[in-house]
């Protein structure tokens, strides 16, 4: 990286770095740079400044804005592939499609020999070595690490009662398309007021999100005794 600009080689400098030192007041999360931290801010408090000038859509950030005007208005794909026809709207996709070229494999496991082309399925491959199982059917509440292999279960076990409405959100089935209106209302819709949760300083303007981090306080033992070492969760 060169820049004719100091300031922007300081801010690039802070990419390799591991140091988060903007906070978030509303959660635990913190940032390495104070932009960063305010388009994670906004997604707190739904503000969304940067508005599309060929439709009502408004976003968080700038680079938000750029995807949508290249996916719905101006079908652009800037970044190509040197190697083949493959064009991309997102420089991310390009660099993940040349390593299906090159072989690379930068995102390795540090518990098992696996190593994935992104970050995101390193992350979803990690959940084998957790047990965290994170996605629930909806007809028997049986639980998986994966998506993917929730939605087999469904189709192997359940055949045609399966939902065939699914939340772009969360991973909720419904069966009908009222349901799945109701759904979004209640879970995901912006909240003018925030909820507060009772155990921290969190607040959040989803349903959905706040009921999610209660789920983070689950068997936490916050009392502790003044005389000896016993904590209790009541």
């Amino acid at each position: 990286f060169t820049s004719v600009k100091l300031s922007s080689l300081r801010r690039h400098l802070k990419t390799h770095s591991d140091e988060k030192r903007h906070m978030c007041h509303l959660c635990p999360k913190a940032f390495r740079t104070a932009t960063l931290l305010h388009n994670h801010v906004n997604t707190h408090t739904g503000n969304k400044p940067h508005k599309c000038n060929e439709c009502d859509t408004a976003f968080v950030t700038r680079g938000e804005l750029s995807r949508h005007r290249r996916y719905k208005h101006t079908l652009e794909k800037p970044f190509k592939c040197t190697v083949c026809e493959y064009s991309s709207v997102e420089a991310s996709k390009m660099r993940r499609h040349v390593r299906s070229h090159t072989g690379e494999r930068p995102y390795p496991c540090d518990q098992c020999s696996y190593a994935s082309k992104d970050a995101y399925k390193l992350k979803r491959h990690m959940l084998t070595h957790t047990g965290e199982k994170r996605y629930e059917c909806y007809v028997c509440q049986a639980r998986f690490t994966q998506s993917g292999t929730m939605k087999i279960h469904m189709l192997q076990k359940h055949g045609e009662n399966v939902p065939k409405h699914q939340c772009p959100h969360c991973s909720t089935f419904l069966s009908r398309k009222s349901d799945l209106g109701v759904h979004l209302r209640n879970l995901h819709s912006y909240m003018e007021e925030a909820v507060k949760c009772r155990d921290c300083e969190a607040a959040f303007h989803e349903r959905y999100a706040f009921l999610q981090h209660r789920k983070t306080h689950r068997n936490e033992k916050r009392f502790k005794c003044a005389q000896c070492s016993c904590t209790c969760n009541q």
